[in-house]
């Protein structure tokens, strides 16, 4: 319900400017009148100059002094209407300015456009926001398609990420019970996997995979290698995918052959893009592998893996860690260790070393299965009676550069695998041996037979019990390099 004092000073307020719009067509009346007077008496002013007998013209005090009675009278109207409007409202008086023209404004009231400029503002300020809010509403739809993985064109790429743009640091880790511990992280370099992944065409903004990676500390997750990738993946499963192990990891089946010394397999995976050669020697030397078969006191040898890195057909990543490469040769040895090779080993009074040692130099002379026991027996027979093995493939472990027969002089070189200048067996296998050459180690054929040469037209071994027999066939060979 409405104020009855503001409404009474609304209806004073009215009847005040009613008031002055009249005072002032009032004056307007009156100086128009004037004006006509001055005009008319100008003209019998002219007309006397002319004629003297004109008519003399009407006093000039007369006409101030019908302007100053109107004058007046506007001045006394103007004074009524705001006494009375004060008076109308005296609660309101000291906190509500009211507009008093002055006594000589007589200015013609214009009737306001504030109206009409609001409308225009609010207008604009809406037709502005709606606008900011389309563009944003764009970007991030743009943003989330890319983040989520929304109506993108299907693209698959593959994409290496190399291991030079990764980098170790070494942090703090402490675990539940407050014990602190240090460990080496690999980063990756997120301005280079971006800029990978931008190139192939899986993502679309660069800065925002950065944000999205440094928020979730996927530096820390992204693994070097070579992954198969697809705009269908968001942004979460673009980091899983590019971890060592995850379905999108390129694989390479690799077959390492039988015999193959721990330098040729690990050339073998360098060549099939699977590890770096020089960081596989650097695994197999100081990684610390936890199987019971490997010499823990070796540490810092590479050549403690050799002869444990088990020939077979396997399924690598490329690009994988090289511990991880190497560590599927040693599960692979761990689990073809039969509990009857450990037993028969004891018995023999040999350790697990040794029978690897004896079964890769079986492994590197057998010319097949058959041979393979006989080979044993040779090797244990000369051992029982401390001769040198001379075993020609222990030389050419050591030499860089051989054909397939040794010369005198090969045989007279300075070194611990020398098996002719030295007697029992050399300081480490000499290849890495498979199942049937270990089998044959543990389970020599019962011989007497301390020689064996090469048929150079059947391409197998002769066994021989005397020097003199062996001599005999040697002598009628043909080998050459």
């Amino acid at each position: 319900m409405s104020d009855p004092i503001n409404k009474k000073f609304d209806e004073s307020a009215a009847e005040a400017n009613r008031a002055l719009r009249q005072a002032a067509q009032q004056q307007r009346t009156a100086q128009q009148q004037a004006a006509q007077r001055q005009r008319a008496a100008a003209q019998h002013e002219s007309a006397a100059v002319q004629s003297p007998q004109a008519q003399p013209a009407r006093p000039a005090a007369a006409r101030p002094a019908v302007n100053s009675a109107q004058s007046a009278q506007r001045a006394q109207a103007a004074r009524s209407v705001r006494q009375s409007a004060q008076a109308s409202r005296p609660a309101r008086s000291q906190q509500t300015p009211v507009y008093e023209p002055d006594d000589d404004d007589d200015a013609p009231i214009r009737k306001r456009r504030d109206g009409q400029s609001g409308c225009l503002g609010g207008v604009i300020y809406f037709a502005f926001v709606l606008s900011i809010s389309i563009i944003l509403a764009c970007v991030g739809w743009l943003a989330a398609s890319d983040v989520l993985a929304l109506n993108k064109e299907p693209i698959e790429a593959t994409i290496t990420l190399e291991k030079d743009a990764f980098s170790d640091k070494t942090v703090t880790v402490e675990d539940e019970d407050g014990t602190k511990t240090t460990e080496k992280v690999r980063y990756a370099d997120l301005d280079y996997v971006a800029d990978v992944l931008k190139d192939a065409g899986i993502i679309q903004y660069k800065g925002l995979f950065k944000l999205y990676c440094n928020f979730s500390h996927a530096d820390r997750h992204i693994d070097p290698g070579t992954y198969e990738l697809s705009t269908n993946f968001d942004y979460r499963a673009l980091v899983k995918k590019m971890q060592v192990g995850s379905g999108a990891m390129v694989t390479t089946t690799v077959t390492i052959p039988e015999g193959f010394n721990m330098k040729q397999i690990f050339e073998k995976l360098e060549e099939e893009n699977v590890c770096e050669y020089s960081d596989l020697m650097e695994a197999a030397a100081n990684y610390n592998y936890n199987y019971s078969f490997l010499d823990e006191a070796a540490l810092g040898d590479a050549t403690r893996l050799e002869g444990y890195l088990f020939p077979d057909t396997y399924e690598f990543y490329q690009g994988m860690q090289a511990s991880s490469a190497i560590n599927k040769f040693l599960v692979n040895f761990h689990n073809r260790l039969t509990e009857e090779t450990v037993t028969l080993a004891e018995a023999r009074g040999l350790s697990l070393d040794q029978v690897v040692n004896i079964a890769a130099m079986i492994e590197k002379e057998a010319a097949n299965d058959e041979e393979r026991t006989l080979i044993a027996s040779v090797i244990y027979n000369r051992l029982a009676q401390n001769m040198p093995l001379q075993i020609d493939s222990t030389i050419m472990y050591v030499l860089e550069e051989h054909g397939d027969t040794l010369t005198v002089e090969d045989t007279k070189i300075d070194s611990p695998y020398n098996t002719y200048t030295n007697t029992g067996l050399p300081p480490t296998p000499i290849a890495n041996p498979g199942a049937a050459s270990i089998s044959a180690a543990v389970k020599p054929a019962s011989t007497n037979y301390l020689y064996y040469a090469l048929d150079a037209e059947t391409g197998t071994h002769k066994f021989f019990n005397s020097y003199s027999e062996f001599s005999a066939f040697v002598a009628r060979q043909s080998y050459s390099n």
